[in-house]
């Protein structure tokens, strides 16, 4: 899927766990670790914005755009 998602990266740099981000974005558990792990196939605008409000970043800073050949390795 050519729409990565950097969940992981924000986390870090903000020194929060998977636990307390679900606690503040009021998402379970199961769910965000879906969507760090690049298995969701949409999200919510909402959730977008609450995940964006807890972490104090942008969408652009969680959404990443990777053409197909590059995830892919070319093939």
């Amino acid at each position: 899927m050519p729409i990565v998602v950097n969940l992981d990266v924000m986390m870090a740099r903000r020194k929060m766990s998977l636990r307390e981000l679900a606690q503040r974005v009021d998402i379970t558990l199961a769910n965000l670790s879906i969507l760090k792990n690049n298995h969701a196939k949409a999200v919510r605008f909402t959730t977008l914005e609450a995940i964006c409000k807890a972490l104090d970043c942008q969408p652009g800073d969680i959404l990443e755009y990777v053409p197909e050949e590059e995830t892919r390795g070319g093939d």
